[in-house]
């Protein structure tokens, strides 16, 4: 395993990080006994950087059962978040603190966020309820490492931000298709110019760069280089670059986990050559052809009160651009409930409440109406209800 230091704290950080936002599950309820093995083999391989929030559903619970059955805690360092929008009280601070280290069975963090600030007004009405005071109480008990912020809005909003605190870190969204959004990469290299220790998320785009590749751009890398995988190339081109900590990577099955791990074992900065990085402008023009609608699938939009599987339908709308139509109509399908418990994009009434925690501010209302024009032709709603008929 390579690592970087964190030249803050001088910790060597493993280059990949132990994502928790989407562990294996069954039924709906995270699988214990998996997401053990696959943390025990994270671990004994190198990996000792575990990213996890208040946020996401039984993440934490999960880490602090698994870390202290298997006494791994002081192996590792663990990442969590204070889910700064619901914190309307000074008080809520340590409410949702202490609930994060009792989930954890832990008695600090070491790396510990502000979860999706999208402004420096948002951290100015978080400072005007004493966050900066109870920062260094908690510093001084050794509860809280290191101070840093996961960031979900304008690349000059992060610039103000990263100057508006002593920071210890900073955690923003960047791939190679997202140069040029969010903080992007004139963000990643005034941070780093700052001092400050960089992580990455969502460097697969929510998996769409290791499955949501058109197949154009998957033959111009194989061309390029016939061993190397689309996730190969989405992580070296992160890896090459310096000021670049780490990156985050969900790992929910062990193929996923050990090529990671085998990508990470030979990724320096440098090592990229300009054949590779023509081989990825080329991709990054096919693929800007056909992804329509910038959504991760992270979630944060749902539950829906239509009960539309938002991330889902996007996910649809992009793949009858990426692959083919009548493969994107099957995913919508299924992907909306469309047989059993009709959910379309259609349904929407505009109440907006999605886009008030969409993290990539996609304008979620309007791209559902893009979505039906495309994805329900006016034979769409009748032949569902015929095929209701037949299932049932």
């Amino acid at each position: 395993m390579q690592y970087r230091e964190d030249k803050k704290t001088g910790n060597k950080i493993s280059i990949l990080g132990f994502g928790c936002m989407r562990l294996p599950s069954t039924r709906g309820r995270i699988d214990i006994s998996k997401t053990e093995e696959l943390f025990k083999e994270a671990i004994d391989k190198g990996i000792n950087y575990f990213d996890t929030a208040y946020l996401y559903p039984g993440s934490e619970a999960a880490i602090g059962q698994i870390f202290e059955k298997n006494n791994l805690r002081q192996k590792v360092m663990i990442a969590t978040k204070l889910p700064i929008m619901m914190c309307k009280k000074t008080s809520d601070f340590d409410k949702y603190f202490n609930i994060e280290l009792e989930r954890l069975k832990t008695t600090y963090v070491d790396y510990y966020f502000m979860h999706m600030v999208t402004s420096p007004a948002q951290w100015k009405t978080l400072c005007d309820l004493g966050i900066e005071a109870w920062i260094e109480e908690k510093k001084k008990k050794g509860q809280i490492k290191q101070i840093g912020f996961s960031f979900h809005g304008k690349r000059d909003d992060f610039i103000k931000l990263v100057d508006m605190y002593d920071w210890g870190f900073c955690q923003i969204q960047y791939n190679y298709i997202n140069t040029n959004y969010q903080a992007g990469v004139t963000g990643l290299k005034y941070a780093f110019k700052k001092g400050l220790p960089v992580f990455i998320m969502e460097p697969l785009l929510g998996g769409r760069l290791a499955n949501g590749i058109p197949k154009k751009a998957i033959e111009v890398m194989k061309q390029a280089n016939d061993s190397m995988t689309p996730v190969g190339w989405a992580l070296k081109w992160i890896w090459n670059q310096p000021e670049v900590t780490m990156l985050l990577s969900g790992m929910n099955e062990f193929d996923q986990l050990r090529e990671n791990i085998e990508l990470a074992e030979s990724s320096v900065p440098g090592m990229w050559t300009s054949n590779e990085e023509e081989t990825i402008n080329q991709v990054v023009e096919i693929f800007n052809e056909s992804y329509k609608i910038p959504c991760t699938g992270c979630n944060y939009c749902m539950p829906c009160p239509q009960h539309i599987d938002i991330p889902g339908c996007f996910a649809a709308y992009n793949a009858s651009y990426s692959m083919k139509w009548s493969l994107g109509m099957g995913q919508y399908i299924l992907n909306t409930g469309a047989i059993h418990v009709p959910a379309y994009a259609s349904a929407c009434i505009k109440c907006g409440k999605c886009e008030k925690h969409c993290p990539q501010n996609i304008p979620i209302r309007d791209s559902l109406d893009r979505v039906k024009k495309r994805m329900e032709p006016f034979w769409f709603k009748p032949a569902m209800s015929i095929a209701r008929k037949f299932i049932k």
